[in-house]
């Protein structure tokens, strides 16, 4: 299995300790949307978790969650790329790898870390000396087409969300198709879809990490 988890060294990581995913997908997706929607119900499963956001010149996303009033705002960090959003989480995750480490050491017994990427485009991945596991967010306000474009972000992920389904009648996409295509592509490994400001799809995200990071089922 490719997860390393909690207990397993990554190459490049200080050592052992909390288990580290990825959200990244293109601009307005819904990434952040998507942790706002998952940190009250990680907490509720009783997870131990913080937050790293990457934006390029800003920390607005880190900001928003901040203010929102949903997590301790000591818990969530902000990385500025100063270049393209992949760069940070796959080139050189150095930046990624330090924040992480100081949220470690900051609070002890930390079980999960979230970090979510700029917006990008369908060639975004994150290097596994980042990240355990990783999330690819698209939306159907991108097109349908999204699926047969093949980008390895949405190959390679671990799980791929597919979001705002909510819109699908309102911009000409027939979402079954849509999640038909995507799960063929991706050979049947795990699509699922989410209208995360209504809450749809959450607890499913929720159980994968639950199931496939964390090993809790």
């Amino acid at each position: 299995m490719r997860v390393q988890a909690a207990f397993n060294l990554q190459a490049g990581r200080s050592g052992p300790g909390a288990a580290r995913v990825g959200i990244g997908g293109p601009v307005g997706s819904g990434k952040t949307a998507l942790i706002e929607a998952l940190i009250p119900v990680l907490q509720q499963r009783g997870i131990d978790f913080a937050v790293v956001t990457n934006d390029l010149v800003t920390k607005e996303d880190a900001e928003r969650l901040r203010r929102s009033g949903l997590i301790d705002p000591a818990r969530v960090t902000a990385v500025e790329a100063g270049a393209c959003p992949h760069t940070v989480i796959r080139e050189d995750p150095t930046l990624n790898i330090a924040a992480g480490d100081d949220l470690e050491a900051r609070f002890p017994g930390i079980e999960l870390i979230l970090f979510e990427s700029g917006g990008d485009n369908l060639a975004s991945t994150f290097s596994l000396d980042l990240v355990d596991w990783w999330i690819f967010v698209i939306d159907v306000a991108g097109g349908d087409d999204i699926p047969r474009k093949k980008g390895p972000g949405l190959l390679r992920c671990d799980l791929l969300v597919v979001n705002k389904v909510d819109l699908a009648p309102y911009v000409g996409v027939n979402i079954d198709r849509m999640l038909e295509e995507a799960r063929a592509v991706r050979s049947g490994r795990t699509v699922i879809p989410t209208n995360v400001r209504g809450g749809f799809g959450i607890e499913e995200v929720a159980d994968a990490i639950s199931a496939s990071v964390l090993f809790r089922v």
